[in-house]
């Protein structure tokens, strides 16, 4: 499982454009909420909607919810800092 500061860097690495970098630790662990969250958008990013969908639920969160990926990775990125780990 990833820490906080984990998925802090993973949505850096996101918002950078390192997508592999960004997934390879948004996918330690399937059943945190954030960290399906992160995976979702990384899906989005990548145009796979069906993965992307996949990963929305549990995470708390809808494929429509937000206009653009860049400010989702905000949202999540603000969940975060609100995040103690």
């Amino acid at each position: 499982m990833a820490s906080t500061e984990d998925l802090k860097r993973a949505v850096a690495c996101a918002i950078a454009g390192d997508w592999d970098g960004a997934h390879a630790i948004a996918q330690r662990d399937e059943q945190d909420p954030l960290h399906r969250w992160l995976h979702a958008v990384l899906h989005k990013i990548e145009g796979d909607d069906f993965n992307s969908r996949y990963w929305y639920r549990g995470s708390g969160h809808a494929y429509e919810d937000f206009a653009s990926p860049e400010d989702e990775l905000k949202a999540i990125r603000a969940a975060l800092d609100d995040t103690k780990n």
